[in-house]
């Protein structure tokens, strides 16, 4: 395939970075979809996954296979914002993640995308290249935001949370009940005593 006259090429590692930009309408398509809650979360989690586990398979493969290239090693990290910020969209409309948080996470995206773009353009774009703390980066964004998707009880321990945190709202629901009726119970003794004072004077 050519691109502006010069060739895209077209190999298995390039092929599986496609198809993580592909599965980015299914992270966010299927919270549109008249099902419940708990598949929604599930479907965009393991499509998310997916895209993460291509993510580093098809830069280790372009390696193996010797198969890297500029237009590869372009759209690797276009693929990789995309994914992220499509999933932040989706957790700010969730109400999971703040929308400040999402900004400025996209916003630093952008902010490096143009920075490289313009050291590209004065040739020095070796100067910025992925350090180590980018890599951690992205590794946190990759296993966070499938976390913040699944949004439901991962094990016993989380199940535990839950109970708790339902006993203690069960708990202060009750004591809120028992101070209600003892408030009732005060007014209706008071009630009683003011008429008894009345027939007395009577």
């Amino acid at each position: 395939t050519s691109l502006g006259g010069k060739m895209i090429p077209v190999n298995i590692p390039t092929l599986l970075t496609w198809a993580r930009i592909v599965l980015i309408p299914v992270v966010v398509g299927v919270y549109y979809l008249p099902i419940p809650m708990a598949e929604m979360n599930f479907i965009a989690t393991t499509a998310f996954v997916i895209a993460a586990v291509t993510d580093w398979f098809d830069g280790w493969l372009a390696r193996k296979l010797g198969q890297t290239s500029a237009f590869g090693a372009f759209l690797d990290p276009v693929a990789d914002k995309l994914m992220v910020a499509a999933a932040l969209v989706i957790l700010v409309k969730l109400g999971r993640v703040d929308a400040i948080l999402a900004f400025i996470i996209v916003g630093r995206e952008i902010a490096i995308s143009a920075l490289r773009e313009w050291m590209a353009n004065i040739g020095a774009r070796k100067g910025i290249a992925v350090s180590l703390i980018g890599k951690l980066k992205t590794t946190a964004q990759m296993v966070s935001s499938p976390l913040l998707l699944y949004h439901d009880p991962l094990g016993p321990a989380d199940q535990d949370d839950l109970l708790d945190g339902g006993d203690d709202a069960d708990q202060q629901e009750g004591l809120g009940d028992e101070t209600a009726l003892t408030d009732r119970g005060t007014d209706r003794t008071e009630q009683l005593d003011e008429h008894e004072h009345q027939q007395q004077h009577a």
